[in-house]
C-alpha cells in the first residue's frame, strides 16, 4: 500500500535532516583540497555525492517503485509513476567557502505533478515542507507567503548568473529596476532557501534563470502550498524544466512579472 503524501512528506523530512546532520559534521573538517569542478564555477565534492547516496538509499525503502532525478547522478533509475527530485546540497559554493546558507532539497513527482517538497536549511536547523493540498510548514508550524502588496515595501531575492550569461543584459536591466523600486534585493546563493523564504514571508518574491529541476522543485511546491504563485518568465508553468522561475506572493506577482516580461521580450 502506497503511503499518503503527508506520510511520505514527514518521512522525507527525517531523511533530509539526517543528510543535513552529515553535511554539518563534514563541514567542520572540510577544505578546498576536497573540491571538484563540474564546469565553469560549478563545484561538487564527496559531501554532495555521499549525501545524495544516503538520501536515495532511504527513499528507495520508503517508496521502492520510485525513480530519481538527482543532481549528482548517483542513481538514474526512472520510475513509471513516482520520481524523486533531489539536490543533496543546494548552495555548494557557500558550503565550500564556509558561508552558512545551504540546504537539502527533496521533492516528489507523481507522474508530472509535484506532490511534496522538503527544504532543510542546515545552518539554521529549519525544515520547510509541504504536501499537495496540505499547506506549508516550518518545523511543525504553518507558514504563509507575505501580504505586502506594494513593490516599494517588498524585499526581493535573486540568484546571479554564474556560467550562462546569455540573458545577462536583460537580467541586469531588471535588477536595476528592482534596486530602484523595492525595499531591497538579496542574493543568498541557494535557490531552495530563497524559495523557502518566499514561502514563509521573509522574501516577497524570488527570480532566477538557468536553474535545474532539483534547484526549484521542492521550494516551488512549498511556495504554492503557502499561498504563493510560481511561474516561468512568461507567466506560464514551465518553471521546473524550463530553467527560469518567478515566485511571489499574489499581491505583487503582477508587478514583478510585467517587468520581467518587458525586460526579456
Amino acid at each position: 500500500m502506497i503511503p499518503t503524501y503527508k506520510e511520505l512528506c514527514l518521512a522525507t523530512c527525517e531523511t533530509a535532516r539526517k543528510a543535513g546532520s552529515f553535511i554539518a559534521k563534514e563541514r567542520k573538517s572540510f577544505d578546498d583540497s576536497k573540491v571538484e569542478s563540474k564546469g565553469l564555477h560549478d563545484l561538487v565534492s564527496y559531501v554532495d555525492k555521499t549525501s545524495e547516496q544516503q538520501i536515495i538509499a532511504e527513499l528507495q525503502i520508503l517508496l521502492p517503485e520510485s525513480g530519481f532525478i538527482a543532481e549528482e547522478g548517483t542513481n538514474t533509475k526512472k520510475g513509471e509513476r513516482f520520481n524523486w527530485v533531489i539536490d543533496p546540497l543546494d548552495g555548494t559554493t557557500n558550503f565550500v567557502q564556509g558561508v552558512p546558507v545551504y540546504a537539502v532539497s527533496i521533492a516528489l513527482l507523481d507522474n508530472e505533478e509535484l506532490v511534496l517538497g522538503v527544504v532543510y536549511e542546515v545552518g539554521r536547523d529549519e525544515c520547510f515542507y509541504a504536501w499537495k493540498d496540505g499547506g506549508s510548514f516550518l518545523n511543525g508550524d504553518p507558514i504563509t507567503v507575505s501580504k505586502r502588496g506594494n513593490i516599494h515595501d517588498a524585499l526581493l531575492a535573486t540568484g546571479f548568473p554564474y556560467n550562462d550569461f546569455s540573458k545577462l543584459q536583460s537580467y541586469m536591466n531588471f535588477l536595476e529596476w528592482t534596486m530602484k523600486n523595492a525595499r531591497g534585493v538579496r542574493r543568498l546563493g541557494s535557490a531552495a532557501v530563497d524559495l523557502a523564504y518566499v514561502a514563509c514571508g521573509r522574501f516577497d518574491s524570488f527570480w532566477e534563470y538557468d536553474l535545474k529541476p532539483w534547484d526549484v522543485a521542492a521550494g516551488a511546491l512549498i511556495v504554492k502550498e503557502a499561498g504563493g504563485v510560481v511561474t516561468d518568465y512568461k507567466g506560464g508553468n514551465d518553471y521546473l524544466f524550463g530553467r527560469e522561475i518567478v515566485a511571489s506572493n499574489k499581491l505583487i506577482e503582477k508587478q514583478i512579472l510585467e517587468k520581467i516580461i518587458e525586460y526579456n521580450s
